[in-house]
C-alpha cells in the first residue's frame, strides 16, 4: 500500500501565469508555495504572490530549464515538493528522476512514464497492444536511404497528405504536413533539424494524415492505488499551425461516442501505469466519429481551466492530493455538469501579422469583464510590460453558460467589457469568430482557421480607442478614474 506523505512546501518550477495559478491553489490548501524567477521576471506578479522567491539566474529561458538550479532551490527554501506546471520541465523524465534522487516528491508522473509517452513511437506500441485505435503509421525512420525508402514506402500504401512528427514532440511543435513525395524528400531533413533543435533528439516518424478531423482530448486523474477517473472532454479544435486557440467543454458528440472516448482513455492510462492529471488525445473523424489515439500529454494542460469550470474540481488540488498518496475522492455527480464552457488565450499578438508578438511593448490600460460565469487567469495588470524574453500569453479567459448559445453570447459580452490598450491582442480576433456562422452553429474542425479566412478581416483598434475616449471623458467629468481602485 502506498504510504501517505504530507506535502508542506511546494516549488513552482514555471513562471508567469501557470506560476500564479499553481500558487493559489497551494496557498489555498495552507502549504508554503516558492516561486523562482529569472532576473527579467523579477517585477513579475507571481513572485509577489509566493511565500518565498529566488531568483535562479540571469535567463532567460535557460535556468527555468536547468534541472540542477531547481533542486538546489527546491534545498534552498525547504520546499519537500515541485509542481512543474505546463512547458519548460514539465515533461522531462529527468527532472521527474532528479527529484526522486532528492528525496522531494515530483508532482507528475514517474519517469518512466513520462519517458514512455513521451516518445511518440513507444507511446503508440502500448496502445496498440491495448487494442487501443492508433493512426496507421510507421516506427522512429533511420537516417540515411533505409529511412528514406521506409518513407517513400508508406506514401504509397497509404496515399498523402502524410504527417511528418518528432518522437519527442509535443505541445503542436515538430509537425510538418506533406503533399506529395517530392515534399516528403524535402522535408525530412528539415524535420529531422527542427526536432534537433527544440527537443535535442532528431528522431522522427511518419503518420497519416486525417483530412478535417476534430481535435478532442478527455481529461484524467489517476492516484497511486489505481483508481483512474475522467472529467469528461475538451474539443481543441480551432487551432493555428497545431497551436490550440480556442477549447471547449464538453465536446459536442454523441453521448455513446464520449462514453467510449471516456472508456479508451481510462484504459490508455491504466496500461501506461500513469499516475496523476493527464490528458487522452485523440482525432476524430468529423463526419462518422471514429476516433484514434493521438498521444498522452504528462502534464497539467493550459485549457484546464475549461474543465475545472465545467466540473468544480480544482485539478491542481487533485494533483497534490494524489502526490502526497491519497486516494481519489470525486463523486460521481462532479462529471456530469450541464452547460458549455469556452477558454480563449488572449495573448500580445498580432493575428493579421502572422500572430507576430508584440514584446516589449507597454499595457497603458487594463480593464477586465466580469459577471456571472467568467474566470480569468493571467498576470497582466496596468503598467505591465510585454516580455520579450518569453510567450505572450496575457490572460486567459474562461465563460460557462448553460448551453453554446449563452456561451459564445457570454464570451461576446466578456471579449466587449476588456480594454487593453497599448499592445494589439487577439480579442478583436476571438470577436470576429463569436459572429461567425459556423462556430455559432458549433461545426468547427481544425481546418477551421483555413476554411474562414474572413475573421482575420476585423476593424483595426477602433474599439479600444473608442473606449479609451470614454474611459477618459469618464474621468474628466467625475474628476476621478473609476478603475485606479
Amino acid at each position: 500500500m502506498t504510504a501517505v506523505k504530507k506535502i508542506r512546501k511546494i516549488l513552482v518550477a514555471n513562471r508567469g501565469e501557470i506560476a500564479l495559478r499553481l500558487i493559489r491553489t497551494i496557498k489555498e490548501l495552507g502549504l508554503g508555495a516558492v516561486a523562482v524567477y529569472e532576473r527579467p521576471d523579477n517585477e513579475a506578479l507571481f513572485i509577489r504572490s509566493a511565500d518565498d522567491a529566488i531568483m535562479i539566474g540571469e535567463g532567460p529561458r535557460k535556468d527555468y530549464l536547468d534541472i540542477d538550479r531547481m533542486i538546489w532551490a527546491a534545498r534552498k527554501s525547504g520546499a519537500d515538493a515541485i509542481h512543474p506546471g505546463y512547458g519548460f520541465l514539465a515533461e522531462n523524465p529527468d527532472f521527474s528522476s532528479a527529484c526522486e534522487k532528492a528525496d522531494i516528491n515530483f508532482i507528475g508522473p514517474p519517469p518512466d512514464v513520462i519517458q514512455n509517452l513521451g516518445n511518440k513511437i513507444i507511446a503508440r506500441e502500448i496502445m496498440e497492444k491495448a487494442g487501443i485505435p492508433v493512426i496507421p503509421g510507421t516506427e522512429n525512420l533511420v537516417k540515411g536511404e533505409e529511412g528514406i525508402r521506409a518513407a517513400v514506402e508508406f506514401g504509397k500504401k497509404y496515399g498523402y497528405p502524410l504527417m511528418l512528427k518528432a518522437s519527442s514532440g509535443g505541445g503542436g511543435r515538430g509537425i510538418r504536413k506533406v503533399e506529395n513525395e517530392k515534399e516528403l524528400l524535402i522535408q525530412m531533413p528539415q524535420s529531422r533539424y527542427e526536432a534537433l533543435q527544440a527537443f535535442n533528439n532528431d528522431d522522427i516518424y511518419i503518420e497519416k494524415c486525417i483530412q478535417n478531423p476534430r481535435h478532442v482530448e478527455i481529461q484524467i486523474l489517476a492516484d497511486q492505488h489505481g483508481e483512474i477517473l475522467h472529467l469528461g472532454s475538451r474539443d481543441c479544435s480551432i487551432q493555428r499551425r497545431n497551436q490550440k486557440l480556442i477549447e471547449i467543454a464538453p465536446a459536442d458528440l454523441p453521448l455513446n461516442v464520449l462514453k467510449s472516448m471516456y472508456k479508451t482513455a481510462i484504459l490508455a492510462a491504466g496500461k501506461a501505469g500513469y499516475v496523476g492529471a493527464g490528458t487522452v488525445e485523440f482525432l476524430v473523424d468529423a463526419h462518422t466519429n471514429e476516433f484514434w489515439f493521438m498521444e498522452v500529454n504528462t502534464r497539467l494542460q493550459v485549457e484546464h481551466t475549461v474543465t475545472e469550470m465545467l466540473s468544480g474540481v480544482d485539478i491542481v488540488r487533485e494533483q497534490i492530493i494524489i502526490a502526497e498518496g491519497e486516494r481519489l475522492k470525486i463523486p460521481e455527480v462532479r462529471f456530469h455538469r450541464l452547460g458549455k464552457a469556452i477558454q480563449v488565450r488572449i495573448n500580445a499578438e498580432d493575428p493579421k501579422n502572422g500572430f507576430m508578438p508584440e514584446g516589449g511593448k507597454l499595457v497603458d490600460v487594463y480593464q477586465s469583464p466580469g459577471g456571472p460565469g467568467i474566470r480569468l487567469d493571467g498576470m497582466v495588470y496596468q503598467g505591465y510590460k510585454i516580455p520579450t524574453e518569453y510567450d505572450s500569453l496575457l490572460v486567459k479567459m474562461t465563460v460557462r453558460g448553460h448551453n453554446w448559445e449563452q456561451s459564445v453570447q457570454r464570451l461576446k459580452r466578456a471579449l466587449n467589457d476588456f480594454l487593453i490598450c497599448g499592445p494589439k491582442t487577439t480579442i478583436p480576433f476571438y470577436l470576429a469568430i463569436c459572429d461567425e456562422p459556423d462556430f455559432r452553429r458549433g461545426k468547427f474542425t481544425t481546418s477551421y482557421l483555413d476554411q474562414h479566412a474572413e475573421v482575420f478581416d476585423y476593424p483595426e483598434n477602433r474599439r479600444e480607442i473608442a473606449k479609451l475616449s470614454q474611459l477618459i471623458a469618464e474621468i474628466h467629468a467625475k474628476k476621478i478614474n473609476p478603475y485606479a481602485y
